[in-house]
């Protein structure tokens, strides 16, 4: 494969901004929205039609807890709780205001209206949606000067004082030619759908059907798998392929997932039509993108690691406050292995449990864990910063704080950060205090 020379462009700007935030996700939507609130002028890219991410577009409709893992104290608040009480008006979401130790659901398809009231009530921010990040434009000390994005209007660039890369991927970040690493096994992605008519006969096991056609169908996915009926709405979400040995971070591996998780959905159909004929159960919505567990990482000016997530490690920039397990898919088969919060580890394989501990003395266990910004920042960064999955955590921190509730702490935290760095003049030097004080003015529950 030979290489070919892109003669020089010149690229009108569109616009300027305090802040641009690269990706749409809650994360990114929640970076924009707490910089808008703090009077910052921002500009928010998101390359698909609607906003939610992995959560809308993704079918994901759940979060979890906003209480600690003993259900005393509610640890999470601020702009999540915001976005519940905009979905509790249409009945579009379970119960949150008490502990909900399996998660809350709600309706994605509402939180995508919801998600635009949102950002539609903050006059400072410009929306660009189905605008793709191309690359960066950065000045001789390295300091980003505007992204290169790229739409049916044809290359433009949006300059700004600070940048949010909030694209899940990095892609900010590796134009910029910023450190980040790879990892030799990431978790694999995963495509939900649903159903309606999502119902069976008395003694029926989606487990033990899965296995019986597993060698007439070879295209089935594994046998775990969970599932949600969906607030306000007849249809069931499920949430059971997975596409193992697969680099999310390569776009013909990605490309190739795609359609691997579809066939999986399809051999389902199959066998559930083959298996139960007088079942009216029909496939309804496909997402619009894979679920992508994991791909790069930054290298940050402080990693998190599982040892001190697990000892409960109380950090003087912690932004954030989770009660997720440590939950790590493994990319080889289908067995999960959890280290949860009450101190039991499991690994499943098949559904079933095939190895039981635990991780804490008997009669112990963790409240919750934090998330430190330091591990959103960037090595060498001047003035971008980070939110979402690409952040800097080792393979049993990442586990945990991976899960669209912890990263929406993130998005509001990071927000908040590039306000700061605008009159700071750095990322590197903004004051981790001023943040925490700053977040709990907004809302945010800061322990």
């Amino acid at each position: 494969m030979t290489d070919i020379y892109v003669p020089a462009q010149r690229v009108k700007v569109l616009d300027e901004a305090d802040v641009c935030v690269i990706g749409g996700s809650c994360t990114g939507v929640f970076a924009a929205v707490a910089a808008a609130r703090l009077g910052a002028k921002v500009i928010l890219v998101e390359r698909q039609n609607r906003f939610g991410g992995v959560a809308t577009l993704g079918l994901v409709g759940m979060w979890h807890s906003l209480f600690d893992s003993q259900e005393k104290e509610q640890i999470i608040a601020g702009l999540t709780l915001e976005m519940l009480e905009r979905m509790e008006k249409f009945g579009a979401v379970s119960e949150f205001r008490l502990p909900a130790p399996q998660g809350l659901r709600f309706n994605p398809e509402i939180l995508t209206l919801e998600l635009d009231g949102l950002l539609l009530a903050e006059k400072n921010i410009r929306l660009l949606l189905n605008t793709s990040f191309s690359s960066t434009v950065q000045d001789e000390d390295g300091a980003l000067q505007a992204v290169l994005v790229e739409n049916k209007s044809g290359r433009q660039a949006i300059k700004a004082r600070v940048f949010i890369d909030a694209s899940g991927d990095g892609l900010v970040c590796k134009s910029a030619g910023l450190p980040m690493r790879s990892v030799p096994n990431p978790q694999p992605p995963t495509a939900c759908a649903r159903f309606s008519g999502w119902s069976f006969p008395e003694g029926f096991s989606l487990i033990e059907c899965l296995e019986k056609y597993r060698k007439q169908l070879p295209e089935l996915p594994g046998s775990y798998h969970w599932g949600m009926q969906i607030p306000g709405s007849s249809l069931f979400m499920l949430a059971g392929t997975r596409v193992l040995n697969c680099d999310c971070d390569d776009a013909l591996q990605s490309s190739e997932a795609e359609i691997s998780a579809r066939r999986q959905i399809r051999a389902l159909l199959q066998m559930l039509k083959m298996e139960l004929p007088g079942q009216d159960i029909c496939l309804e919505t496909l997402p619009s993108a894979l679920g992508i567990r994991e791909g790069k990482h930054i290298k940050s000016i402080f990693p998190l690691t599982g040892e001190d997530l697990l000892a409960g490690k109380r950090f003087p920039d912690a932004i954030a406050n989770g009660t997720y397990p440590v939950d790590i898919h493994n990319d080889q088969d289908d067995s999960i292995a959890f280290k949860r919060l009450n101190g039991d580890e499991v690994v499943y394989k098949g559904g079933k449990a095939i190895r039981q501990t635990r991780w804490l003395p008997e009669g112990e266990s963790l409240p919750y864990y934090q998330i430190p910004l330091r591990c959103l920042i960037p090595q060498n960064s001047k003035n971008l910063l980070c939110a979402g999955r690409m952040l800097d955590a080792d393979r049993d921190a990442f586990g945990a704080v991976r899960v669209m509730v912890n990263l929406n702490q993130c998005g509001q935290a990071a927000g908040v950060a590039a306000v700061q760095a605008l009159t700071e003049g750095n990322v590197q030097t903004i004051d981790f205090q001023e943040t925490r004080k700053m977040l709990a003015q907004a809302g945010a529950i800061i322990l």
